[in-house]
């Protein structure tokens, strides 16, 4: 068991973090008020190679570990949690599903240009009515032949608005249940498609949340991925992954809120002394030192277990629960540590608050998690 981080993890490390201050951290502020997506700023992630991390170069990825991709969104949602998002998803849910269950013709048409940053992708599972219970899609993709006729709604899709290709699960034989689910690859354009208006939310604000509309949206059978009936399978073992990165992201936000809060309570004074000498501040710090260091290498078990090609469900969802805990609790005591201060938008803190309560939300809730790990220790043990 080896904790040091290789030369090539650390100068990662080193890009993610050079390109969050140099270039998320001017405008994050104005991004957040305006619910303005970083059109620039994700385009030079995808020429630094950030928006297909783990996939192979020949189609375009950089063949990076997983650890150094949590490694790299910890440090883009230090600072932007809305740019980590859009990474996670683009990686997660969309590359890693295609590199793993696409056929080559699939891969050279879509996985290259998605690996490669050239365009962005989406996921679409959640609809109004089939939230965690996944199985209940109202989305139907009926089969004529050569092609499906998709119809149905899906809401709450990050990237909904500026991904060009998305992968679409919906419902072929409901008689089948969940074995009669498929995924599909959907491009942005193709008549009876339709993007619903943005969804303003609490935080994540810059990234780009929307619902999608289908009415008899004519699917070539081409674009299934898999067999028949493999959706529901496919969507779970890609959830799976997400969770890493939803994790780090977590875990990003929390690292991001600490390490204002421990540099504001070095300088702030009160009572005649810097803050971090009143116990009750330095102990705060401590207690969100080491839990961020406890998310961390849940963080990184995932990661290397997912590498060595082990079953990491019950892992990657312990690293998501435990993770978007701590960035909730760190966040809120970020904002006490600051005071008036951090109720402010200037000081980064209170949007920091705001943009950790997704990560118990999106991509499986904290009540989900503690289903999948419940289930994992009860038929293991």
């Amino acid at each position: 068991m080896n904790f040091n981080l290789s030369e090539e993890q650390l100068m990662i490390q080193q890009a993610a973090r050079d390109f969050a201050q140099a270039e998320l951290l001017p405008g994050v502020i104005e991004r957040d008020n305006a619910q303005k997506f970083p059109h620039e700023q994700v385009k030079k992630m995808g020429e630094l190679g950030f928006l297909g991390m783990m996939v192979d170069p020949k189609y375009g990825g950089a063949g990076m570990d997983s650890i150094s991709y949590v490694l790299a969104i910890e440090e883009i949602a230090k600072v932007d949690a809305s740019a980590a998002v859009v990474m996670s998803v683009n990686n997660s849910l969309v590359c890693a599903g295609l590199e793993k269950y696409c056929n080559e013709e699939q891969k050279m048409k879509y996985l290259k240009p998605l690996a490669s940053g050239e365009v962005i992708g989406a996921f679409a599972l959640s609809e109004p009515e089939a939230g965690s219970d996944a199985t209940s899609q109202q989305t139907t993709a009926v089969d004529k032949g050569d092609h499906y006729i998709l119809n149905g709604t899906k809401n709450w899709i990050t990237n909904g608005g500026n991904a060009t290709y998305y992968i679409v699960i919906a419902q072929t034989d409901p008689e089948k249940k969940h074995k009669g689910i498929n995924a599909f690859i959907v491009e942005k354009g193709w008549a009876g498609f339709e993007i619903g208006p943005k969804e303003d939310k609490l935080g994540i604000r810059g990234s780009d949340t929307h619902s999608l509309l289908f009415t008899d949206v004519k699917v070539p059978k081409e674009n299934r991925i898999g067999e028949d009936g493999f959706g529901f399978n496919f969507a779970m073992a890609v959830l799976n992954g997400g969770r890493i990165g939803i994790a780090s992201q977590a875990l990003g936000i929390a690292s991001g809120a600490y390490e204002l809060a421990l540099k504001y309570a070095k300088t702030r004074k009160a009572f005649r002394t810097e803050i971090i000498n009143h116990q009750a501040i330095a102990f705060k710090l401590a207690d969100m030192a080491t839990s961020i260091m406890a998310a961390r290498m849940l963080c990184y078990k995932a990661a290397v277990e997912k590498d060595e090609g082990k079953d990491i469900s019950e892992i990657g969802a312990m690293a998501k629960l435990y993770s978007s805990q701590v960035a909730m609790d760190t966040t809120i005591e970020a904002v006490q540590i600051h005071g008036g201060y951090g109720y402010v938008k200037e000081y980064h803190v209170e949007r920091m608050m705001r943009d950790a309560k997704i990560t118990q939300i999106y991509e499986g809730t904290s009540e989900i998690q503690r289903i999948v790990i419940s289930r994992s220790i009860a038929k293991n043990s």
